[in-house]
């Protein structure tokens, strides 16, 4: 049996979309095994932009180009380019779902992100979906880079490594620290919540920005979204010299306050984010420190997910001492105002 899982209905999901988005959204009932090798990989693909988008699907194989796009640890991200004539090449990205993800991602939550994102003009357009993926335009730029971007792996003996984790105390932790995040009182925003260098695009020639990968958006307090995209300003190795000091985080707070007038955010609106992003942040690092537990143990991605986990926890219990203590004080100066 294949690592391919049909995880919705194709039809219905493109018949919805076209009562409730008022565009076409091209379905196909066909999957395509993400264990593949991109060769065995490459004639499904074909066949699955014929089967879905008509006007392709008497074009010879010699038509299209198959490539993997670098980055992702959770899907595979393909390119095809399709020539239609002697100069003319048209291009779409397969988000192709890995095995297993959907137990942690609600996918038909981000099929709804999609949706409204789109109409927004915000990221790639959705064109097409099937059984276990979507089809989105491509977008012609580059993800952002943190310094500290090479991946290393590790396997070790992972059970033995698993059973080290304290899960009364993670229990305990994200208590207390959700009890201090409610008194923040953080806005719910509709958030992007996994806003690392590889989900932001940019085109310096067109001077445009571009922000991908939904799959994690939902509403969320606005402190996750700042803190967490802090948080990955340290990479995939977790290298948290290159977490931003206070301020970088000003100079970010007030263009995100204030984009035409930043300088002029008053004082105490850049400390009530500052206090907010920086518990957050914490927020952030449980978060996906218990990620990384699942997919240690769900995902067949060659990635050190365990040492991921305890790179993550170790930086919240570094960091959980001085931002608690910061957020208490803001919080006792808030009270006697």
């Amino acid at each position: 049996m294949g690592g391919e899982v049909k995880i919705w209905n194709p039809v219905e999901i493109a018949e919805q979309a076209r009562n409730d988005y008022a565009s076409q959204i091209f379905p196909s009932l066909l999957t395509i095994d993400p264990s593949l090798s991109l060769p065995q990989m490459t004639p499904l693909v074909i066949n699955l932009c014929k089967d879905m988008f008509k006007a392709w699907s008497k074009f010879d194989d010699s038509c299209f180009k198959v490539e993997q796009i670098s980055g992702g640890i959770t899907n595979m991200l393909l390119k095809v380019t399709v020539k239609k004539g002697d100069s003319i090449n048209e291009i779409i990205t397969i988000r192709l779902y890995g095995p297993n993800t959907e137990y942690i991602i609600d996918r038909h939550r981000e099929l709804q992100a999609i949706k409204y994102i789109t109409a927004a003009g915000f990221g790639a357009k959705w064109l097409g979906i099937f059984g276990n993926g979507v089809v989105q335009s491509f977008i012609n730029a580059h993800t952002l880079t943190p310094s500290a971007s090479v991946l290393k792996f590790d396997d070790g003996e992972k059970q033995k490594t698993y059973e080290t984790v304290s899960f009364k105390e993670l229990h305990e932790e994200i208590h207390d620290l959700q009890v201090l995040c409610d008194r923040l009182k953080s806005p719910v925003l509709f958030s992007h919540n996994d806003l690392l260098s590889g989900n932001i695009m940019i085109n310096h020639e067109e001077d445009a920005l571009y922000l991908i990968d939904y799959e994690y958006a939902s509403y969320n307090y606005r402190g996750f979204d700042i803190g967490n995209h802090f948080a990955e300003y340290a990479g995939f190795e977790c290298d948290y010299s290159l977490y931003p000091n206070m301020n970088e985080q000003y100079h970010f707070f007030r263009h995100y306050l204030q984009p035409d007038k930043p300088h002029e955010v008053p004082e105490n609106d850049l400390k009530t984010l500052y206090v907010e992003a920086n518990i957050y942040a914490l927020a952030s690092h449980l978060f996906w420190s218990l990620w990384g537990l699942i997919q240690a143990k769900m995902s067949p991605i060659d990635f050190d997910y365990l040492d991921y986990f305890f790179l993550r926890y170790k930086e919240y219990k570094r960091k959980k001492e001085k931002h608690v203590s910061m957020a208490l004080s803001y919080l006792s100066e808030c009270r006697n105002e």
